[in-house]
């Protein structure tokens, strides 16, 4: 199950994301360990697999790519990721339209 914190007073969501990058295509990929495991198509080098997840969730959630946020992990596998504007069934009926 993912794991999600809601900070109301700022309306955003944060997760746990694991990702994969130089990934044959850009795709959810299932849980593990709690966290969104996202496989990329960009190399994890000059903040391209970064700049790729941001891009992919806002295409995704259908939200702008402002609203997407890295807060941890930026040079890391495993990253904190905070979505604004989106409530947490908004949040999991969306990805559960891609699983």
């Amino acid at each position: 199950m993912l794991e999600i914190s809601e900070d109301a007073s700022k309306g955003t969501l944060s997760f746990s994301a694991r990702v994969q990058p130089r990934a044959s295509r850009d795709e959810i990929a299932g849980m593990i360990e709690g966290a969104l495991k996202i496989r990329l198509t960009a190399p994890a080098v000059e903040n391209r697999a970064n700049e790729a997840l941001i891009e992919f969730l806002s295409e995704l959630l259908r939200i702008p790519k402002a609203a997407v946020r890295i807060r941890s992990g930026e040079h890391s596998r495993t990253k904190r990721v905070e979505i604004r504007g989106l409530t947490r069934q908004q949040l999991l009926a969306l990805l559960q339209e891609e699983a």
